[in-house]
């Protein structure tokens, strides 16, 4: 059995438990799922239904493109369905033999008018659109990684940090200049090593822009570094999996203040990483670093971390919020990121990816402070 095939075998389970027929999930412009490239490997744009009697059918938009990447028991292509997702459905519970009258679930974030489309429109079956259903089930798994899912963030860190290292190089050279000259080496250098790109934009403030939490424009052709606090934060992402490091580059004279900003981010990351472990509230450990930030008058504006995967952002949320009462588990991946952002000394933040193993916590990328 493949490991999409293991994958797919834990949601059949969960609709069998739940007494549905069907499931649906989209990946579509504006109703985006990485959840069908889990179950397939095909890489976006497709409609999957599973069949509780363990069966799969891919609807992709690029037909071809299937035939590369996609791993289903059926593959039929849009077209056939004339593009339209309620045709889709009918056309797959016809295929497979979904029998009248059974539970068929469509995504949980499904708009209110096309569910009123499905129910008006699939009049044979018994639409389920809901919280707590098997598309939040597919979400939970995805929280912690297989073995193969490892081995993919191993060598995206391994590429991520030559980047990191290249990045202090040429910055110290001063062959990298600009926000852009760094965010566009960014991006040449994860495509010739092999990744699909940057998993998202990446965010490159100098000196005179870093006091943002996310730097707007992301990037602009204003000098990188200077006297002061510059943030770099990007990702790589390869074989559908994206890394997510934030780099402070400190450049003297620096103020009181900013040495403060720097020294009290590098003590929170520290402390944070201490405190991880198998079976601890992650709002424990955010409300430590909180803590620590609170007792030198500073505030982190934002949570402590996240988890990562097909997605820049998903669960663990690492949040010091009352109704968080997610632990850590062993084998998730996610972010540390603390950081402290002043309007007039500038921003520091220090993010690297951790797996959370049997031997306990490991920082998968290197990400650091660099002082020029």
């Amino acid at each position: 059995m493949t490991q999409l095939e293991a994958r797919r075998e834990r949601v059949y389970d969960r609709m069998a438990q739940e007494g549905v027929a069907l499931v649906m999930f989209e990946d579509a412009e504006g109703r985006r799922d990485p959840a069908v490239r889990w179950l397939t490997g095909h890489p976006g744009d497709a409609l999957l239904f599973l069949s509780v009697d363990k069966q799969s059918v891919l609807v992709p938009w690029d037909i071809n493109m299937a035939k590369v990447y996609a791993d289903a028991d059926f593959v039929i292509s849009y077209a056939e369905f004339c593009r339209q997702s309620v045709q889709a459905i009918l056309g797959a519970a016809e295929f497979l033999k979904i029998p009248y009258g059974s539970r068929v679930e469509i995504p949980m974030d499904t708009s209110y008018r096309m569910f009123l489309q499905y129910v008006e429109l699939v009049t044979d079956y018994d639409i389920l659109c809901r919280s707590g259903g098997v598309h939040e089930t597919v979400r939970e798994l995805r929280t912690i990684k297989d073995e193969e899912e490892i081995g993919i963030y191993r060598q995206a860190s391994k590429i991520t940090n030559e980047i990191i290292d290249l990045l202090e190089d040429k910055i110290r050279s001063e062959e990298l200049r600009t926000e852009t000259d760094v965010a566009l080496f960014i991006e040449a250098e994860a495509r010739g090593k092999g990744c699909e790109g940057t998993g998202f934009e990446t965010l490159a403030a100098g000196p005179g822009r870093s006091f943002g939490i996310h730097a707007f424009p992301a990037y602009t052709g204003a000098a990188f570094t200077g006297p002061g606090l510059a943030i770099l934060d990007f990702g790589l992402k390869f074989q559908g999996y994206t890394t997510d490091v934030t780099l402070t580059f400190a450049q003297g004279p620096l103020t009181k203040h900013q040495e403060k900003l720097l020294s009290l981010t590098e003590r929170a990351y520290k402390l944070a990483f201490s405190l991880v472990a198998d079976g601890t509230g992650t709002r424990e450990v955010a409300a430590a670093v909180d803590a620590l930030f609170g007792k030198s008058g500073k505030a982190m504006p934002h949570a402590l971390g996240h988890g990562i995967g097909l997605e820049a952002h998903e669960a663990p949320f690492l949040r010091n919020q009352p109704g968080n009462i997610r632990q850590f588990q062993t084998g998730m991946i996610f972010t540390l990121e603390p950081g402290l952002y002043d309007p007039i000394h500038g921003g520091c933040r220090l993010e690297n990816d951790i797996l959370l193993s049997g031997d306990g916590a490991e920082a998968l990328t290197q990400a650091r402070i660099i002082r020029l």
